[in-house]
This record gives C-alpha cells, sequence and structure tokens, in this order.
C-alpha cells in the first residue's frame, strides 16, 4: 500500500511539474511573441505614415550610409544613338550590375526636364539623370522587388547634397520619402560618374510603403501652374530680384548675342505671368467637377485609374477649397510633416511657387497627401533673390509668385490654428534635432568624408573639385543660418509671413557672409565637360 501510493504521489509530482514547465513555456513564447510585434511596429512607424510591415530586399540594398555600384553593360552604338537623341526619352537595352547583382536586359534611359534639354544644347557633355525600369524588356522583372529606379546627375547642385539632405529631412520628420544613397556609375568598364540613386514613385514604392494600396499621381503640365520662371522671393530685404535660370522647362531659354543663356523678359502686371493657361489642376485647386478641369493630374496617374478614382480626386479639392471636415479629405499630419521639410529646404522649383510641379499626390480612400521629389534646386537655387531671401523665407507664408489660396494643400491647412501649431511643432523639432548644437554641420561633413574622393575622380562632373568644396562651405553656413531665422520666427522675434518682412526687415538674420551662387548656378559649373 506504500508503494502504491508513494507511486501516486511521484506520478502527481511529475504531472504537476510538466504543467508548470508547459505554463512557462507558453508565457514565454507570449513574452517574444509580444517583443517581436514590439520592434516590428517600431520599425514600420521609422518607415514613415505608411502600413507595411515587411521591407522589400532592395530597402536595405539603396542604404544612405553606404555607396552604391551601377555598372551598366550595353551595346555602345545604341548608347550613343540614345545620347544623340536624349529629348526623345527612348528605352535601350542593357545589362546593370547594382551593388554586385546583375540584372539582365532592363531599359534604360535620359529623364528630366529644362536639364535634359540643357544639356542636349551643351555639346562637352553628355552626363544626363537616367531612368532604369527593369521590366521594360522582361515581363515581371524586378530589382529585388523594385520596379524602377532612377540615377539623378545633381545638376546644378555644386555641393551633390542638395537632394540628399532634403530626402534626409523628409524621412527624418516621417514623411515616406524615396529611398535613396549616392551611386558610382560605371559604364562598360570605364568610370561614368557620381549620381544620387533614387527610387522611384511607382509600384515598389507603393508596395512597400501602402501595401499597393491607394492612387498615385504625378501632376505636371506642360508649362507648369505658373509659366514665369524667375518670379521674386516674397521675404527679406532683396524680394523682388529674380534669378536668371530656370530648371523645369517651362519657360524657353533665349540665347543672347554673345551666347549667355538668358530668361524671356518678365511680364508686367503682378508679375505672376501665365499662371491660369497652365494649371490644370497641378495648383489643387477646385474649379469645377469636369475631369478635363484637371488633366494635368489625371494624364500623369502612375496607378490604374478610373473615373470612380478620379472623382475622389475632385471631391476631395472640392471639400479642401471650402474647408469642409480636411480631416477626411487630406491625410493632416502627413501633410504638415512634409511641408513643415519642404519650406526648412527652400525649394521653389515645387508646388510652393508659380512652377506648381515636382510633387506627387497620393489618394486612398478619398483622403489626399503630398510627397516630396525633385531637390537639386533646393536650398535657394531656384527663383532666389540673394541669400538673405533663403535664408528668412517665412514659414508662415512659403510661396514664391504667387498667393497663399492659389495652394489650398498649404493654406487651408495653416487657416487652422491647431494645425498651424502642428506645423509650427515639426517645425521646431527639425531645428532641435536636425539643425541644433552643430548637427547639421556634422552631417555636412561626415557627408562630404564620404563622397569626396568620388566627387574629386568624377569624369563628367559639373564642377570641379574646388568648386565643389567651396560650395558646401557656403551649404553650411546656409543651413546654420536658415535654422536660426526660423527659430527666430518661431519664437515671435523675426517676422514670419512675407508682408511682415517687407514692412520691417531689420530683426532678419544678417545673411551677407553666404556666397549664395557658390552652392550651384543654372546650367552647371565652368569645369563640366564629357567622359573623359
Amino acid at each position: 500500500m506504500y508503494r502504491k501510493h508513494h507511486f501516486l504521489i511521484s506520478f502527481l509530482l511529475v504531472l504537476a511539474v510538466a504543467w508548470m514547465l508547459t505554463g512557462c513555456s507558453t508565457l514565454i513564447s507570449n513574452s517574444d511573441r509580444e517583443v517581436s510585434t514590439s520592434v516590428s511596429a517600431s520599425a514600420n512607424k521609422d518607415s514613415g505614415s505608411g502600413t507595411q510591415n515587411t521591407a522589400p530586399e532592395y530597402a536595405d540594398e539603396i542604404d544612405k550610409t553606404q555607396i552604391m555600384t551601377f555598372e551598366i553593360s550595353v551595346d555602345t552604338v545604341q548608347w550613343q544613338t540614345m545620347l544623340d537623341n536624349a529629348e526623345a526619352e527612348n528605352y535601350i537595352p542593357a545589362d546593370i550590375t547594382i551593388n554586385g547583382t546583375t540584372i539582365k536586359n532592363v531599359g534604360i534611359r535620359p529623364k528630366g526636364n529644362s536639364s535634359l534639354s540643357s544639356i542636349v544644347r551643351d555639346d562637352t557633355t553628355d552626363r544626363y539623370s537616367f531612368k532604369i525600369k527593369f521590366d521594360e524588356y522582361v515581363d515581371g522583372q524586378t530589382w529585388l522587388g523594385l520596379d524602377k529606379i532612377v540615377l539623378n546627375n545633381n545638376f546644378s547642385d555644386a555641393t551633390s547634397l542638395k537632394e540628399y539632405l532634403s530626402y534626409d529631412i523628409m524621412s527624418y520628420i516621417g514623411v515616406d520619402a524615396p529611398l535613396f544613397a549616392f551611386a558610382d556609375i560605371s559604364l562598360n568598364g570605364k568610370t561614368w560618374g557620381f549620381y544620387l540613386a533614387v527610387e522611384d514613385l511607382d509600384s515598389g514604392y507603393l508596395e512597400r510603403v501602402y501595401n499597393d494600396e491607394g492612387e498615385l499621381y504625378k501632376p505636371e503640365s506642360e508649362m507648369g501652374a505658373g509659366g514665369r520662371a524667375g518670379a521674386p522671393m516674397p521675404g527679406g530685404a532683396n524680394a523682388g530680384q529674380m534669378m536668371p535660370g530656370v530648371e523645369s522647362g517651362e519657360r524657353p531659354v533665349l540665347e543672347a548675342a554673345d551666347g549667355e543663356q538668358q530668361m524671356p523678359a518678365r511680364p508686367e502686371g503682378n508679375g505672376r505671368g501665365m499662371r491660369g493657361m497652365a494649371n490644370n489642376g497641378v495648383s489643387l485647386q477646385y474649379t469645377d467637377d469636369e475631369l478635363t478641369s484637371y488633366s494635368a493630374i489625371f494624364d500623369n496617374a502612375k496607378t490604374k485609374t478610373n473615373e470612380a478614382d478620379e472623382q475622389r480626386v475632385i471631391e476631395a479639392l472640392k471639400n479642401l477649397s471650402e474647408g469642409n471636415e480636411l480631416e477626411t479629405y487630406v491625410n493632416v499630419d502627413a501633410v504638415l510633416r512634409y511641408f513643415a521639410a519642404h519650406t526648412i529646404v527652400v525649394n521653389l522649383d515645387s508646388y510652393i511657387s508659380n512652377m506648381g510641379h515636382n510633387y506627387y499626390l497620393y489618394e486612398k480612400d478619398g483622403q489626399l497627401s503630398i510627397l516630396p521629389w525633385d531637390y537639386n534646386l533646393a536650398f535657394g537655387g531656384f527663383q532666389s533673390g540673394s541669400a538673405s531671401d533663403v535664408v528668412n523665407f517665412p514659414i508662415d507664408t512659403p510661396v514664391s509668385g504667387i498667393n497663399m489660396e492659389e495652394r489650398p494643400l498649404l493654406a487651408k491647412l495653416l487657416e487652422v490654428p491647431e494645425y498651424l501649431e502642428t506645423y509650427h511643432q515639426y517645425l521646431q523639432e527639425i531645428v532641435d534635432g536636425y539643425f541644433a548644437n552643430g548637427q547639421f554641420e556634422q552631417t555636412v561633413d561626415n557627408l562630404t568624408s564620404m563622397i569626396s574622393d568620388y566627387v574629386k575622380n568624377d569624369p563628367t562632373a559639373f564642377y570641379s573639385y574646388d568648386e565643389f568644396a567651396a560650395g558646401v562651405a557656403e551649404l553650411k553656413k546656409l543651413g546654420v543660418l536658415r535654422a536660426d531665422s526660423i527659430q527666430g520666427q518661431l519664437k515671435g522675434t523675426i517676422p514670419s509671413t512675407t508682408e511682415g518682412q517687407q514692412e520691417d526687415s531689420s530683426a532678419l538674420v544678417d545673411s551677407s557672409s553666404v556666397n549664395l551662387q557658390s552652392l550651384g548656378s543654372q546650367g552647371g559649373g565652368k569645369d563640366r565637360g564629357g567622359p573623359r
């Protein structure tokens, strides 16, 4: 009997221990699952406002802390024919090895607006920007999940840093910016040039950021939204001065008798040129319910859209124009983050100037948001009167050549005190986290150290290495002073509107030490040339 009881007690003890171990294992398993979920959520938050949880393979390869390599193998006759007919923007086949991975039979072509046409007119260089389409000739082919990538040539940017820094600031504040990284390009085994690789905002981007949901447009009219380039900067002591060049190609560039490029004469009147002739939706102003009134949007859809999709956009624009239920029709937080970063970097070749382009419009379930694109003319590279105009660019009326009401996606949000406060908070967050305590200068120094040898050995560079070094030095000064002005505008010690700055310029940050032209002028540098 004793043995039976002893056996029974032992058996029960074994069962109890087994049950306890199973319970502990379950608790540990659940704990691990919670940790994994937390990490996943954190990673998703860092990627922006999208909903994608698993990054595609190509995202690891477009690493902004590393130099990418693009080895292009192509028939030399086809390549030269493509360059000779660059304005046609026709693809040719090529094999391209990216960071050691070869993708065969992809499409490559020149890309750009006036940066392209300027190079066409210049017989000393063939340094075009390029678009690579991996499935141009092979259906469904991608590079690790990406369908298109662009290689930007840093046109009109002596520093090679403007676009990189702009996207970096966008990403810092949580904007769904494209991925980007510097790229060393070779052609048939010979160094071609040092570029910036940027994820194209197409199906790969939509899958990565938005789980392939929503519709994407790149609003663009043939004349731009304003027609007249070189519009005056809105604020500062030198408001009204004009930049002679134009990046976007919406205004023709004339040749003077001495061969120098000149812009057409400034029109009389309010100085806003042919804006009304060229809108067709790029301003995101509501006009009526006709689809044709928004051809600049719908003719440039990047996804396969139908009439119902387009009607949702019009409905959103109508309610935006009336200030109705803004959070229903606009992703308010995402848009405020975008405009905070955009205001910081002063890129006027964009939605906020009379050009009204160089942005993407994303729509999902009738709600709109704006996405960044094309920043080689940031930091005052376009329509900039003086360094002071760039440094003190007003944060509460950040438009050029137009009135605020002509850009409702910006104006209607800033009319709401709550949204204006949030916008100011994002500006402060960028100033504190990206510029304060020498952080901007350190970032520029780190990037310069990373790319200097590539810039020095770039055979097609638009600027000499000395011009690059001088431009970087001026960019650091400009960035620090820009942050100082924004801080003053946020505190109220510097006027934050165009009108306020024009009435009293005494409090503006002194920017006389900055040589703005050293950062890059329209048309590139004096020493640029073709591949050598």
